[in-house]
């Protein structure tokens, strides 16, 4: 029974890097990527592949010999680590190489050419897709925007991409107190408003979740270890009954003959979390169980009730319908003797899902409203349109007149809708009929809403609809349409 799990969120907790952790990290990247992928391939494609990946781990380690982190650690490291966590969460071969070669062309007289004759367009394209604008001509802030349209961009062409850049940056996270505090402020900020969304869209909960905490713990240091000693105190003096619940637990799925492992899960920094320390484990301590078929979820959530009585009106079923936060559980609360606690029940299938999102196999990606996302934001004024990266949290689902579904983040309005199924309906829109009832368009869309546009001959667009809207599709729209009815006046004007 694995009655522990918890994500690695603690920065410049290394290990020391020498001969023998470096061979320890090579060889669990070769393991992980022959089980996860050794099956599917055949003999020659996968000893190609094996080599290619040993032409890698020689290429980069030889490019950073020389180099040293400002934390004094070997430079080589890094892209290792990098490699690692790409092959933990499902990457393929050309995935991991590249993860392993992402700072090759940045740092050292290696070209991206070189690299793609070497080891094909595919590594060629993820690695420039983690390569920085390089231009003497641009200013620094300047450089980073078309860094950041660039993997928007190259995104659209291939998702790996900016998984490999979570892997990067978690690490570059965990490593980060050589740094000067401002620089360390910075990275952090751009962490929470840019990659923990992104990764929330690509399903990646588990590594949205670590990547914000990290990044919280270093904008709030001092709340952090607070929260950190109150969490450790919860857990000692809870050890015992928690220990206990969980020995009756696994016993009675075990005499059911459910397969199920029982873990605790502690909740991860953030400022939410640490406002809720006062009420105790309610709040901070989730037990969840996995097993392996949705008839066993159900089954062991019978089990559960018959152990520990629920606690009314805290039942949600998401097991086979994604919340709009994205997980797929069952999430109870119950009354153990003393010890009021949460608990969610899910597959070993759906826990990938909510670990890997997007990279584990068998998730339904709906990559064309990636796609819509990405070009969305890289063709929008600014490539750091803040408002627009609400697209990528929660989301909701609505419906078309033809019952036709249609997936909008958490707070869209009416406007948001029209300009979803055409840049036309949306520009001629004038009012809504939500489940049927007439309303403004600025309307906020609930889940399940079924919505119908009504329109008019004549546009009658308005500068407050940029206030209304969230999606990048219909703020980009507004903006060119608003910008095109001043040079048409200007234009008339000049005539006159």
């Amino acid at each position: 029974m694995d009655n522990s799990i918890q994500p690695n969120v603690k920065p410049d907790k290394l290990e020391l890097y020498d001969d023998r952790r470096q061979l320890r990290l090579v060889n669990e990247i070769m393991e992980l990527l022959v089980t996860h992928h050794g099956g599917s391939l055949s003999e020659q494609v996968l000893d190609d592949s094996i080599d290619a990946l040993q032409q890698a781990i020689a290429l980069a380690e030889e490019a950073h010999r020389k180099q040293v982190r400002k934390s004094g650690e070997p430079y080589f490291f890094h892209p290792l680590r990098v490699a690692h966590m790409a092959a933990r969460h499902w990457m393929d071969f050309a995935s991991v190489i590249a993860a392993l070669l992402h700072d090759v062309v940045e740092d050292t007289p290696t070209t991206l050419e070189d690299i793609g004759i070497r080891f094909g367009s595919e590594v060629s394209l993820l690695v420039d897709g983690l390569t920085k604008v390089d231009d003497d001509l641009l200013s620094r802030s300047s450089m980073k925007e078309h860094t950041y349209r660039k993997q928007l961009l190259l995104a659209v062409r291939d998702i790996r991409v900016l998984c490999l850049k979570f892997w990067d940056r978690i690490d570059n996270l965990q490593t980060i107190k050589a740094l000067n505090p401002a620089k360390q402020r910075l990275i952090a900020d751009e962490t929470r408003t840019i990659y923990v969304p992104l990764a929330r869209h690509l399903g990646m909960g588990r590594v949205a979740n670590e990547l914000d905490t990290l990044a919280h713990i270093i904008l709030y240091p001092l709340r952090a270890r607070r929260y950190a000693g109150a969490v450790d105190d919860l857990r000692k003096s809870h050890e015992a009954v928690l220990g206990r619940i969980r020995s009756e637990i696994h016993n009675i799925l075990e005499h059911h003959k459910i397969d199920a492992q029982v873990r605790d899960r502690w909740r991860l920094f953030s400022i939410a979390a640490a406002r809720t320390t006062s009420r105790g484990l309610p709040a901070l301590y989730t037990l969840d169980i996995v097993v392996d078929r949705s008839m066993d979820a159900y089954r062991s959530l019978g089990l559960l009730h018959r152990l520990f009585p629920p606690i009314p009106g805290k039942l949600r079923d998401h097991l086979n319908t994604p919340s709009q936060f994205g997980y797929q559980a069952l999430k109870t609360t119950v009354q153990a003797g003393e010890v009021r606690m949460r608990v969610e029940i899910t597959t070993r299938k759906l826990q990938r899902f909510t670990e890997a999102g997007v990279l584990a196999p068998g998730f339904r990606f709906r990559s064309a409203n990636f796609g819509d996302l990405m070009q969305s934001l890289a063709d929008g004024e600014s490539a750091f349109d803040m408002e627009s990266l609400r697209l990528a949290s929660a989301s909701i689902q609505v419906y078309t007149p033809q019952g036709e579904v249609r997936i909008l983040p958490e707070g869209s309005s009416a406007l948001d809708f029209a300009f979803m199924i055409h840049e036309q309906l949306g520009l001629h829109a004038v009012r809504v009929r939500i489940n049927g009832k007439i309303r403004q368009l600025k309307a906020h869309l609930m889940d399940g809403d079924q919505v119908d546009i009504e329109t008019s001959s004549q546009s009658t667009v308005l500068p407050k609809w940029l206030e209304w809207a969230v999606t990048p599709r219909a703020r980009n729209s507004i903006r060119r349409y608003l910008r095109s009815k001043v040079k048409q006046t200007r234009n008339a004007q000049t005539d006159d």
